[in-house]
């Protein structure tokens, strides 16, 4: 989009000029409009979880900036003249689920006719003008949370093998139909400084758009995340998607890895999310009841690293990756 010029307005809150996971748009002084929109072919094979793995994946965006979404709208390509057409409506049939469960109002959509098949939603939400999340604004001392396990990526192309156990397919398939609902909103009461939800660059990748230009450095425990079952394995047999390595090259100079570190936790640092989980910057003090709000919601998080102010300001900027 270099080049392009975008028009601007002093109610456009979060727009182009900033990386965050929706747009935010003041309506009133107490009222925010929250738009984002996302659609990928499937990563299960059961049409009716591919459903609703996608529906949760577009609602994410919304939790993400700290919203509630409100209304959803259908995108679909679907190839007419190559599958039955009550695979699309098994599709539509687990997105509406999600949509009833996540107490959102389907409005329409649009579908047209295409060799591959893809199935999202363009989402609409609010919040509060004052107080919604974004990327920016970690500071040091900040733990980093995370709600979710990661391995959705390499889990997904040992499916795509036909390698993956049907345990594993089913925890995965578990996490990813999984709302981040409860994480955002046990977080409202709590400061959180930044905040995004882990899905196509990774962790780091998606860490790294959180401390670009802001001064600071992290720490990542490659031990600390949870790891979803079977993916570890599925990372050292070579199950890497090819989004992985895309993810460590785009961002391997914002990254040092210690020598520690086993290089299939490497690669699950980078793994391609498909709705993966929220991470959060906390103040340090805040983490442990953050944990115990989000426990007695049914969800779980887990503190993954820290963020600190590098001596040296020429390190500022890094990620350090420690076993």
């Amino acid at each position: 989009m270099r080049g392009l010029e975008f028009g601007t307005h002093p109610d456009l809150l979060v727009g182009l000029e900033q990386i965050d996971d929706a747009g935010v748009y003041r309506l009133s002084p107490d009222l925010a409009l929250i738009q984002t929109v996302d659609f990928f072919t499937p990563i299960v094979d059961d049409p009716f979880d591919f459903g609703r793995i996608a529906a949760v994946n577009a609602l994410s965006d919304v939790y993400a900036m700290g919203g509630t979404p409100r209304t959803a709208l259908n995108l679909v390509g679907f190839p007419v003249k190559k599958m039955e057409i009550d695979v699309l409506r098994e599709i539509l049939r687990g997105g509406l689920e999600v949509l009833k469960e996540a107490g959102v109002v389907l409005m329409g959509g649009h579908s047209v006719e295409d060799d591959e098949l893809k199935y999202g939603l363009a989402v609409t939400g609010f919040v509060h003008p004052d107080r919604f999340f974004t990327k920016q604004g970690i500071r040091p001392g900040d733990e980093l949370v995370l709600t979710k396990p990661l391995g959705t990526g390499v889990l997904a192309t040992a499916v795509k093998a036909g390698l993956a156990p049907p345990e594993a397919v089913e925890a995965m398939t578990r996490s990813m139909v999984t709302l981040n609902r409860e994480a955002s909103e046990a977080a409202k009461d709590f400061h959180v400084h930044a905040c995004t939800d882990v899905t196509g660059f990774g962790l780091l990748g998606h860490l790294a758009e959180m401390v670009a230009a802001c001064g600071i450095s992290v720490e990542i425990r490659a031990s600390a995340p949870e790891i979803l079952p079977w993916a570890e394995e599925a990372a050292g047999m070579g199950m890497i998607p090819a989004g992985c390595y895309a993810n460590k090259e785009f961002r391997s100079c914002m990254v040092e890895v210690d020598p520690g570190v086993a290089p299939e936790k490497v690669d699950l640092l980078f793994d391609p999310q498909t709705s993966g989980g929220l991470l959060l910057a906390l103040p340090r003090e805040e983490v442990r009841a953050y944990e115990e709000a989000l426990e007695k919601r049914g969800g779980k998080a887990v503190p993954v690293g820290r963020a600190f102010k590098p001596e040296d300001p020429l390190r500022a900027g890094k990620i350090l990756v420690l076993p």
